[in-house]
């Protein structure tokens, strides 16, 4: 036990020797506030959002569909993913544009991402162009005209997603 009282003596005196009070309040400081700021940090909440029970009716491979109110590309449920997943071989693109779009099974709106499935040459199955909400492409974020598949590997289209993100807002008159 002697030994472990030396160390923490000495390492106790090498500490006091080389920080002042105020550099130690400084570094405490700095710990505190690095830590309270960690839940602000930008997390992928989409996923959360998603598991939360949104009812669906109809078909999720015809265009009619109502999460496809903003949509123009190839189905991905008619090219072996579905309107959640991309297929197998391709990849999900994290740059996205997005639509909001009115569920007739609960009369909400929700905000849908729809994300291009990048890696493959063109499914060729169920295309459709809805442009509801469409803008021009200087709205980039709101623009369907765009190949959104810049962020991936491959720029590559091949089909594309559409994934509710949460619930729109209501708007005030």
């Amino acid at each position: 036990m002697d030994w472990i009282d030396r160390w923490v003596q000495n390492s106790s005196r090498a500490l006091a020797q080389n920080t002042s009070r105020r550099s130690l309040l400084k570094r405490l400081g700095t710990v505190l506030v690095g830590a309270s700021a960690v839940p602000l940090l930008p997390v992928a909440r989409a996923s959360d959002n998603a598991k939360s029970a949104v009812p669906e009716s109809g078909d999720p491979n015809s265009c009619d569909y109502w999460r496809y109110c903003a949509i123009d590309g190839f189905l991905c449920g008619c090219c072996g993913g579905s309107m959640n997943s991309c297929p197998p071989g391709t990849e999900m693109s994290p740059i996205t544009w997005i639509g909001t779009c009115h569920n007739p099974e609960d009369g909400k709106s929700y905000i849908v991402s729809y994300n291009d499935c990048c890696g493959k040459s063109s499914c060729g199955n169920c295309l459709c162009t809805r442009s509801e909400g469409d803008k021009p492409i200087y709205r980039m974020d709101a623009s369907n005209d765009i190949n959104w598949c810049l962020g991936t590997e491959s720029s590559l289209y091949h089909c594309t997603v559409a994934v509710v993100v949460g619930k729109a807002l209501e708007q005030r008159e």
